[in-house]
């Protein structure tokens, strides 16, 4: 079950302590995640600014929290989550798919190529990448563009080695690095409907890949 529900954002730190003081735990690794457990059953809070996103496997259990939370703060419930910081949630059984669909379309639009010819794939496969000399005129725009890419990585893996290529010049892109983008962009396009598909799993096994070519750029020797 999952429910999305807003506050007023002058309350965080109220809102911070009332958690702790539920037996909610903060993540180490990003504190705007909070996680309760009780016997099997498990709930995780996510807050952003005034807006927050509660899930867990027990209804009753986010009833009962609800209800509390209800009773100390002025809360606008928000009910299950269809679109939650540019991130849209569709159901597909029991499987959940997170589309940024509106976010690309978005984002083609911001940067001049909403009506580019779509490309098969998000960067350059056939050319190895070589120093250059010719700064990018718009440097702002360039960054602008490859953060918002950078965001997209979240339900789009398929773009994070191009997008994590690109975020290499942030400092001082050249034109060619601005003609990669305008590479990225065509494959957005022509994969508007790819998204993240979370399905449930009894296995809590992580499985990690990778290929690395230490020799293969001339501009930094890395992968």
């Amino acid at each position: 079950m999952c429910v999305i529900f807003s506050v007023p954002g002058h309350v965080f730190k109220r809102l911070h302590d009332f958690l702790l003081c539920t037996g909610f735990k903060s993540s180490k690794t990003d504190v705007s995640l909070f996680y309760f457990g009780i016997g099997d059953s498990r709930l995780f809070l996510l807050v952003y600014v005034d807006d927050i996103i509660l899930m867990g496997n027990d209804a009753t259990l986010i009833n009962t929290f609800l209800h509390r939370l209800s009773a100390a703060f002025k809360i606008l419930d928000l009910g299950t989550p269809g679109f939650f910081l540019g991130i849209e949630m569709l159901s597909a059984g029991n499987d959940v798919v997170l589309s940024q669909r509106r976010y690309m379309t978005d984002l083609l639009g911001r940067a001049g190529m909403a009506d580019c010819k779509p490309l098969s794939t998000p960067a350059v496969v056939t050319k190895v990448a070589t120093p250059s000399s010719d700064s990018f005129d718009n440097p702002t725009q360039y960054r602008h563009v490859v953060g918002a890419l950078q965001y997209l990585t979240i339900t789009r893996p398929d773009l994070a080695y191009a997008v994590n290529r690109l975020c290499q010049f942030m400092h001082s892109p050249m034109t060619k690095h601005w003609g990669l983008v305008k590479w990225a962009l065509p494959y957005t396009k022509g994969t508007l409907g790819y998204g993240l598909r979370l399905t449930p799993s009894t296995s809590s096994s992580i499985h990690a890949f990778s290929d690395s070519d230490w020799v293969g750029c001339p501009v930094d020797r890395k992968s």
